[in-house]
């Protein structure tokens, strides 16, 4: 399932894989799995499994049907990195994207160990942006296993924020999203916590993104920061990559599930 994103930061979703599961605390109240939930409960095909880990080999192929250039969220449904997402299915995905020139693609991951166990074995595009969630200082050390990739972008999605992240080391990051959660049971976030991340990416010039406030009612309380929206974006620039242990890209083929 792929769709047009209300997601501030992206502009499209695109799912190959849908289903996860909680790694971290700032997976507890996760809005794709209530998503999915709902979905099985609609008869959606994609989601017959619900928040159950599944390939959609159905979809792999559909940035390329798109012509119009995008910004595209990889995996909104899911984790590109799970542990049980075969490393030559990521290859394909990988593919893709490399093929998909025209677009801009964003991956996000809290499982930053398989990102670097699997990192210097995929073919890293330019159009790849890479990022990590921190939801608390209790997992900046993602942080650390997302500078060893060689992404044209990395970037930290601190959301849902639990916690203040007073010493967030952003050398060598080069964009910053925040926000609070929403939904049912949503934790709050505190406005000196943003303020101090947005101080922190302001001092290391690392662009600064505000999502939302969060809260129940997202809508309501809006994502004005000091009276004005934060939107900055990253510009990618070119990494090599040490020593990429794939010779050539992998040949694109279905996998049946």
């Amino acid at each position: 399932m792929a769709q047009i994103s209300s997601i501030e930061w992206t502009e499209a979703t695109w799912n190959p894989v849908t289903g996860c599961s909680k790694v971290s605390p700032g997976c507890a109240h996760c809005y794709a799995e209530r998503l999915a939930k709902r979905l099985k409960a609609m008869g959606v095909r994609q989601y017959r499994n619900g928040f159950e880990v599944t390939l959609q080999p159905s979809m792999l192929h559909l940035p390329l049907r798109w012509r119009t250039p995008r910004v595209i969220f990889v995996n909104s449904m899911s984790d590109l990195f799970h542990e049980r997402i075969p490393k030559e299915y990521i290859a394909q995905v990988f593919e893709v994207m490399r093929k998909a020139h025209w677009h801009t693609f964003q991956v996000l991951t809290k499982r930053s160990e398989r990102l670097v166990e699997l990192a210097q074995q995929l073919i890293w595009p330019s159009n790849v942006w890479m990022g990590v969630s921190v939801e608390s200082p209790q997992f900046i050390s993602r942080i650390s296993d997302l500078r060893t990739v060689c992404a044209a972008v990395r970037f930290l999605s601190l959301e849902p924020l639990l916690a203040p992240i007073p010493d967030l080391a952003l050398d060598g990051i080069d964009w910053v999203i925040v926000g609070g959660e929403s939904g049912p049971g949503c934790r709050p976030i505190k406005l000196q916590w943003v303020r101090d991340i947005r101080k922190q990416c302001k001092k290391s010039g690392v662009p600064f993104f505000f999502k939302q406030w969060g809260g129940f009612r997202k809508s309501a309380n809006g994502r004005l920061l000091d009276g004005r929206f934060w939107d900055e974006m990253p510009k990618p620039c070119k990494r090599e990559e040490p020593h990429p242990a794939m010779a050539s890209a992998p040949e694109i083929l279905p996998i049946h599930v």
